[in-house]
């Protein structure tokens, strides 16, 4: 039930396809072509107590085009942090929309004041306000700003302009406000979501990009979808030097983005302009940067890392049940068994099915797989179905909780029929709905919960009310085709702006399947502007709910995003289809999506519908595998798509989620990774080689943390893979005595049979793994190996690593609990010497666990003698009865390339019992060869 994207939404699809380029909207600012107005001019400026600085525009010539313009302006400019520099701009006469505070928390600009005070008559022409790593200067007539970064003069945003630029200046109006920015043409450009990308992760010119979250499936190429991130990351190599920045521009309502290669023009209908501009100069300091600003990523529980099965259409709670033991028999490891629509009660949110999932066996069954450590998940919807006898219909019209239009609930249609709409705006729905997730975890203890539809989604338009004397939804078809009586509502100016977005692709209405835009939240507020929060305002609201059941980690998947998700909920990339096309573009909107801080994201496995080939399940089990979030999950009028169904399908999961299950807890690692930092768990190349070029537009390959690099096949056919190797030393995962090295990075034909996924480590690290299971929980309780890589025939070396271990049932993650243990792992290659050690913070939850390293492989020695003089803690290690010390040949083995000489040595040493929660210590001399 992912969506009402099946048939009816595969003609919808093709028609947007079809007429995508027809509704791009011109590149220039006006239905004539010309450029709106003169922009406006400064009038006043001074400092404020708290270091800002604010002004007042004023506008240099009325026009009516899109409107009247909004004659006078406050702008606000504040240096926030060392790396973070705020352009507020706002009507300075009359409060206008913008992301509530209380949701997104962040600082409040100066209150707007009553008289606009005139501290310089004749402003200086150019002036500029300097923090420790961005200048902010303006020209005062016509007004234009640009941001530089202070190291080496290097402009970030520009926003001036001359008869010449295909753009014009700053307007702004009520309901359209535009701004752009000159951009030098070797920028390389990523985020502005979310859109599924044909040409890669790199933002393409002319490519439209629109903003404003919509249920139109991810098969839709360059349209606005789900979530809305009106953020942008750029990368610029200059003289071999990299520097990367990003820009936001918070704002709620919808817009198009006009990218034309070498400028940027924002185009929005409300609002205010809030950018936030955050120096880098590294991609990983920039997310730093953005997510200290929106709110760091959730902490995920640990069995949210293993392997995930849904669909829509398990009709009862025998077909899960048999789900279960067959991934079982397969040897197919599987953590959390999934729900869409079908175990509800006519469809209903927080209801069970007496009939096909009966709650006496339902419980039984929980309580079966629960014991083992299994995990249960349910979708629920926004919608809530208006039945008089429906106790949470009952208790939300006693709470006054939903949106209205006219005084009255706003009425729309979803999977139970009627429907409407949770006001998550209004604190009053917050506790509504954490009440009902409580009264349902007493019905049904779930351990997550999918919320779904929330962009937000209506099978009907307009005004509706339900139709006398026919049943609606009448229980056969689809269920996705409209039954109310429904009126167009186009009588104001917010259902009919007078500036179209390029809505789906087509210049669809804004209220077109979704709530009408004149509809009211709590306090007056209008959907037209909230519209785009929907899901993030969801989202917090049933985190609450969770926070306070049990005091478990919550984990909630959501479809709709905006800025600041992440702090609450992982994604999937939504409707996607069976095809190699759907395969390729989820790596580039995952790797969006980590940019955007919300770092817990995958795609369904093998598609949503309508039915994979074998050929493409096997190669997308063996990317799926590597998503953060991996799931397999299928429409219920596609065939059956579990992992087990084909053979060949099995072995490929079985090999790649293996791997996977022996990479939880470096996964897990990397999760706490990214709740301090914000560090993406699946990144771009870019993000670890920002100095090689070659790797910037690399949207089929990804790493997973700093340095480990999944090359999956995504093309028909092909049994070999083409794949960048940027600069250094790379260890084959699977079969660490293979490497590819170089001094310039390359690229190489990798062998990829069927069942093969080519995963490579980089040099300088240190793998924590463990030995891989069935189940999370089983898993975790394996012993270590720590697979050290040192650069191929190095005599000198470091290398890093760390380890993060707790709790996860604990709602934070954190040291200091009690309930966690922190590792670093270090090596050195000196002399001759080979040295491994460890550093623990807060050993006892580790060594009450009784977690043991029991194996240490080093990758890339030089020699090739066996090691000797071995110790641990300074105690020599003499051939105890377990341990054992083994040297291999590594060798350098592409395809073709055989006669590449450079050889190195692995040295495993097995048999350890070290424990993980003690700082150990282990050396050894290396034999050399004559």
């Amino acid at each position: 039930m992912a969506s009402h994207t099946h048939l009816a939404s595969l003609c919808l699809s093709f028609f947007l396809l079809v007429t995508l380029t027809c509704g791009v909207g011109a590149a220039t600012s006006s239905p004539n072509g010309t450029k709106i107005g003169q922009g406006y001019r400064l009038i006043s400026i001074e400092e404020t107590s708290d270091g800002g600085l604010i002004g007042h525009l004023q506008v240099k010539k009325k026009n009516k085009i899109y409107g009247p313009d909004i004659q006078l302006l406050q702008l606000y400019v504040k240096h926030e942090t060392d790396n973070r520099l705020r352009v507020h701009i706002t009507d300075a006469e009359k409060q206008r929309w913008e992301v509530p505070y209380n949701l997104l928390p962040r600082e409040q600009p100066p209150a707007l004041k009553q008289t606009i005070g005139r501290s310089r008559k004749n402003p200086i022409t150019v002036s500029e306000y300097a923090g420790s790593e961005l200048t902010f200067s303006y020209t005062a007539n016509p007004f234009s700003f640009a941001v530089k970064r202070k190291s080496n003069g290097q402009v970030l945003f520009d926003s001036s302009w001359d008869d010449t630029d295909a753009f014009g200046p700053l307007v702004f109006k009520d309901q359209y406000l535009e701004i752009s920015t000159k951009l030098p043409k070797d920028a390389s450009l990523y985020g502005l979501g979310e859109n599924t990308q044909p040409h890669g992760i790199k933002l393409y010119p002319n490519d439209p990009y629109t903003l404003y979250t919509t249920d139109i499936s991810a098969i839709n190429l360059n349209a606005d979808l789900y979530g809305s991130h009106p953020v942008y990351m750029d990368l610029r190599n200059v003289g071999g030097e990299p520097f990367a920045h990003a820009v936001l521009l918070l704002n709620s309502n919808g817009m198009d983005v006009f990218y034309r290669g070498t400028s940027l023009t924002y185009k929005v209908i409300g609002g205010v302009f809030d950018f936030y501009f955050f120096s880098g100069p590294t991609p990983l300091n920039v997310v730093d940067q953005y997510t200290s600003l929106i709110g760091r990523p959730a902490p995920m529980p640990y069995w949210s890392f293993g392997f995930h099965q849904c669909r829509w259409g398990y009709h009862n709670l025998s077909v899960i049940e048999e789900v279960v033991d067959s991934y079982n028999k397969a040897q197919i490891p599987l953590d959390v068994i999934w729900n869409d629509d079908d175990h509800m009660d006519g469809k209903k949110d927080f209801t069970v099915n007496p009939v096909n999932y009966p709650r006496p066996k339902l419980l039984a069954f929980l309580d079966k797989i629960h014991r083992i450590g299994m995990h249960y998940i349910v979708i629920i919807d926004p919608g809530i179905a208006v039945n008089a006898s429906y106790g949470v219909y009952q208790r939300g019209m006693a709470n006054d909780v939903f949106i209205k239009y006219d005084g009255d609930p706003f009425m729309a249609q979803v999977w139970p029929g009627a429907v409407y709409f949770p006001d998550f705006l209004n604190p009053k729905t917050v506790s509504w709905w954490g009440d009902e997730i409580r009264r349902f975890h007493e019905l049904l203890p779930v351990d997550g919960l999918w919320i779904d539809m929330n962009e937000i989604s209506n099978f009907c338009s307009g005004k509706c009310t339900i139709p006398k004397g026919k049943q609606c939804p009448t229980g056969t078809g689809p269920g996705w085709i409209c039954c109310l009586d429904c009126k167009n509502i186009t009588k104001t100016r917010w259902d009919d702006p007078p500036y179209k977005i390029n809505a789906s692709g087509i210049q669809a209405p804004i209220g077109y399947k979704t709530i009408a835009t004149s509809a009211v939240h709590y306090n007056g507020v209008l959907e037209y502007d909230a519209h785009s929060i929907y899901g993030f305002s969801q989202s917090v609201a049933t985190h609450k709910g969770l926070q306070g059941l049990q005091g478990k980690r919550p984990f909630i998947l959501s479809r709709s995003t905006y800025v600041g998700s992440g702090k609450y909920a992982a994604h999937w990339t939504g409707d996607n289809k069976g095809t190699w096309e759907d395969l390729r573009y989820s790596i580039s909107t995952m790797l969006n999506f980590g940019i955007f801080g919300v770092p817990m994201v995958g795609s369904d496995i093998c598609g949503f519908y309508p039915a994979p080939t074998e050929e493409l399940c096997n190669r997308w089990i063996e990317v799926g595998a590597f998503y953060p979030f991996s799931r397999d999950h299928a429409n219920y009028y596609s065939p059956r798509q579990e992992l087990y169904q084909w053979e060949s399908v099995a072995e490929s999961a079985r090999n790649a989620l293996g791997m996977r299950y022996k990479l939880l807890p470096y996964l897990y690692t990397l999760n706490y990774e990214a709740h301090i930092s914000g560090a993406p768990i699946a990144r771009p190349l870019f993000f670890s080689f920002p100095s090689y070029t070659a790797c910037y537009g690399t949207s089929t390959q990804f790493l997973l943390g700093k340095g480990l690099m999944i090359s999956p096949v995504v093309e028909q056919g092909k049994t070999q893979v083409n794949a960048l190797f940027p600069p250094g030393t790379w260890y084959s995962l699977p079969n660490p005595t293979s490497f590819i090295t170089s001094k310039n990075g390359v690229n190489v034909n990798l062998n990829a049979p069927l069942h093969v996924v080519n995963v490579h480590l980089y040099q300088n690290i240190i793998l924590p793994m463990q030995q891989g299971g069935l189940l999370s929980k089983q898993a975790r309780m394996t012993p270590f190996t720590l697979l050290v890589t040192f650069p191929a025939g190095a005599t000198e070396g470091e290398a890093l690593g760390n380890l993060y271990l707790d709790d996860d049932e604990l709602p934070e993650m954190k040291l200091g609990s009690g309930s966690s243990t922190y590792v670093d792992f270090y090596a050195s290659l000196k002399q001759g010497s080979v040295k491994i050690w460890s550093q623990v913070q807060e050993g006892k939850f580790a060594l009450d666990k009784g977690w043991i390293i029991e194996k240490i492989s080093v990758l890339g020695l030089e020699g090739n003698a066996a090691p000797s003089s071995l110790e641990l803690d300074g105690v020599p290690l003499v051939g105890g009865s377990d341990m054992e010390v083994h040297t291999s040949d590594q060798k350098y083995s592409p395809e073709g390339q055989e006669d590449y000489e450079q050889k190195a040595t692995m040295v495993d040493v097995s048999g350890l019992k070290i424990p993980v929660g003690k700082n150990f210590a282990m050396t050894w001399k290396m034999g050399v060869s004559h």
